[in-house]
């Protein structure tokens, strides 16, 4: 899953396969987001597009059926804080209705949020309401005055600062303000509750290299030259 891609999909596609894999390209309406899989790709359908997100129904043969939500969310240059918060009210709205046409809340929400795992479009109960506890996701939901918000569970929140062996974040920009991050954790998995059973956190991890080429600077930032300012995740997910 990649946003802003510049190359293109073909081009992309002939080079994930030089080496004999066998990847394939799964198109959408949306214009910000491109996915390959290692299936085909109509395994993979679009139930729902826009320009910055893509909702996937994934059903492989075989096994359950789960909602892929692929996002890239405006960012800071571009929108106020306040802005990003309604963005993310918008998009939990539009999760929920395909979840009940679905018949399921088997959902991954993964992409460039352009926000903190701490803002409020990510924790608001009206937003992702994604929280930092696997035990308080899978109470699965909470209510607010009389209103009920479902959980996301948000395992990004393991990887904030530098005790373990990731970088402390996917981004990072030096400001020249007094109140200044550097690292940000911009690039996100969420999980609703019904598959939290089948998501271990050890199969999480922000990439920093392909094998052969580091991703990083001489001073350990995303260097953008090589990949892109942004560090890629993988995660697994045991359907």
């Amino acid at each position: 899953m990649l946003a802003e891609c510049t190359v293109r999909p073909n081009i992309l596609l002939y080079a994930l396969n030089a080496n004999g894999a066998l990847y394939d390209y799964a198109p959408s309406n949306c214009t910000k987001i491109e996915v390959f899989t290692k299936f085909p790709g109509n395994f993979i359908s679009a139930v729902y597009d826009e320009n910055r997100w893509t909702i996937r129904r994934l059903a492989l043969p075989g096994i359950v059926d789960i909602l892929l939500v692929v996002v890239h969310l405006l960012s800071k240059w571009n929108w106020n804080p306040a802005s990003q918060t309604a963005e993310c009210s918008e998009l939990v709205d539009i999760i929920r209705e395909e979840e009940q046409r679905v018949g399921h809340a088997r959902t991954v929400l993964v992409g460039d949020m352009n926000m903190s795992p701490f803002e409020a479009g990510i924790v608001n109960a009206n937003g992702l309401h994604g929280t930092m506890s696997r035990r308080i996701a899978k109470k699965r939901t909470r209510t607010i005055q009389q209103r009920e918000y479902p959980f996301f569970y948000n395992p990004m929140w393991n990887f904030l600062g530098d005790a373990g062996p990731n970088p402390p974040g996917t981004f990072y920009y030096q400001s020249a303000e007094h109140n200044a991050l550097f690292w940000h954790m911009f690039d996100q998995v969420l999980i609703r509750p019904d598959l939290l059973d089948r998501f271990n956190n050890t199969d999480l991890r922000i990439i920093t290299t392909d094998g052969a080429t580091s991703f990083l600077s001489n001073s350990g930032t995303p260097d953008k030259n090589i990949a892109s300012d942004h560090l890629p995740i993988f995660f697994k997910i045991n359907l």
